[in-house]
């Protein structure tokens, strides 16, 4: 399962099939895709800094459909900065990650309409056994101090930089599991070219999640 699935899965109420939280979680799908692009080496950032930019070296298929989709059109911003292909590269990630979820039987796809007139869709749980398992995995690591998998601790690098660490845990464990994420954020467990991924992409989804709000202050 890639690692924006497993955020939606953790995003969402298994019961209501409504986000329990959406802060910047479009931002962090394009993230967690170019981290996963990054770990198969098909894409690198080249440079660092304000001077890194998307570098594709591979458009071979990976074997999942949205995957690959995203992969071409990741294709199409060879060469540009991150911060200024995330916002173009959200759009409908999130619905398309939604549906494969759904066609796996993962997510069941309800449409209703609010007072007979507002088309609206909800995504309860339907096969609930991987987010159990991820949920696990992460108390594990953020409140048992178990050291994580990679994948894992990817997963809790894109949660600490969107703010949403203490939505995964008890309420009683969230401050040292915000310090214990903070820590594996910024630990030595990952490949060069899949750190680099991360450390740029958590960084773009602040900065691109931030710009807005001060743009908003300011006028």
């Amino acid at each position: 399962m890639l690692l924006a699935e497993e955020l939606l899965l953790l995003a969402y109420d298994d019961d209501t099939g409504r986000p329990e939280w959406g802060t910047n979680l479009d931002y962090a799908l394009v993230g967690a895709v170019l981290i996963e692009l990054a770990e198969l080496g098909h894409v690198e950032l080249d440079g660092t800094g304000r001077k890194a930019r998307l570098a594709v070296k591979r458009t071979a298929p990976t074997g999942h459909p949205v995957l690959d989709e995203w992969q071409a059109k990741i294709a199409e911003h060879d060469g540009r900065k991150p911060k200024d292909v995330v916002a173009k590269l959200s759009s409908k990630l999130h619905g398309k990650l939604l549906d494969h979820l759904a066609e796996r039987g993962i997510l069941s796809k309800e449409r209703n309409k609010v007072l007979g007139l507002f088309p609206t869709t909800r995504w309860p749980a339907q096969d609930s056994s991987h987010e159990a398992k991820l949920r696990e995995d992460l108390r594990q690591a953020l409140v048992a101090g178990v050291e994580p998998q990679p994948r894992v601790a990817a997963l809790i690098s894109l949660l600490h930089a969107i703010g949403t660490v203490p939505r995964v845990v008890d309420k009683a464990d969230r401050k040292p599991a915000k310090q214990r994420a903070k820590a594996i954020a910024e630990g030595n467990w990952a490949s060069d070219a899949t750190r680099r991924a991360i450390e740029e992409m958590t960084a773009v989804v602040v900065t691109v999640a931030v710009i807005p709000v001060i743009t908003a202050t300011n006028t």
